[in-house]
Parts: structure tokens; C-alpha cells; sequence
């Protein structure tokens, strides 16, 4: 005999691994549109505004020497500019150029659900929601 709570973890395991799967295939498709990698077309999110390259590895949850390969990237298309930061010029910022900031607008229209997966919760649904996250990972 089948535990209950054992099938309710299986089909809530399952819808985790439903939204993640949708969320890459549409964030894989938008930016394979601009011949670009996921990580790519992430950074270049990132880079709405200029930030440091620290930013960008935060949003991407990656190390920023990794990240400066694919800043590189972008960069050599035009879709990224580097400059000094003004308050510490160790510091580079990176701002989508006029050509990024275009192809970004085109991964956001291509993006519906990667862009806001909980559009159809309510703010308290979300609270719960990330309430029961946090326990979840708290364990």
C-alpha cells in the first residue's frame, strides 16, 4: 500500500522540476533567438544599468572571473560597454549598450513566464510561498 504523503511529495517534486523546466526552455529559447547563451542573455539583464561585474556574478551565481568571459562576449558583439567605476576605478561597471538594451527588450517580450512565473499568486500566496521555501531549505 501506497503512503499518501509519499505520492503528494512525488507530484510536488514534479511540479518544481515542470516550472524549472519551463522557465530554461523559454529563457534557452529567447536567447538562442539572439544567438546567445542563457548565461549570456542573463548577464545582459543584468546589465540594464551600468553595475559592477560583481552584480552580474550575483545574478548569475557565478565567480566574476567567470563572468568576465561572458561579459567578454557581449562586449565583442556591442550589445555591452565596460567603463571605469567613478568611485573606484579598480572597479569595472557594464551597461548594456543601445544594441543590448534592444536585444534585451526582445528577450523580456520573449520571456512572459521566465519574467514572472508567480504572475498568477496573489502577495500573500507568494508570501507562503516563499515562507514554506525557506523551510523547506532550512532543513
Amino acid at each position: 500500500m501506497s503512503n499518501p504523503s509519499d505520492e503528494l511529495t512525488k507530484q510536488i517534486v514534479g511540479l518544481f522540476a515542470a516550472v524549472n523546466r519551463r522557465y530554461t526552455q523559454e529563457a534557452e529559447a529567447a536567447a538562442a533567438a539572439h544567438e546567445l547563451t542563457p548565461l549570456q542573455a542573463k548577464a545582459l539583464l543584468a546589465a540594464g544599468d551600468p553595475v559592477p561585474t560583481r552584480h552580474i556574478a550575483d545574478r548569475l551565481h557565478a565567480e566574476p572571473s567567470n563572468v568576465t568571459v561572458i561579459v567578454d562576449r557581449l562586449e565583442s558583439r556591442g550589445l555591452v560597454e565596460r567603463s571605469p567605476d567613478p568611485d573606484d576605478r579598480r572597479v569595472k561597471r557594464v551597461a548594456a549598450s543601445a544594441a543590448g538594451r534592444t536585444v534585451a527588450a526582445d528577450l523580456r517580450a520573449r520571456m512572459p513566464f521566465a519574467a514572472e512565473p508567480l504572475a498568477r499568486l496573489t502577495t500573500p500566496q507568494r508570501e507562503t510561498l516563499r515562507e514554506l521555501l525557506q523551510l523547506i531549505l532550512e532543513t
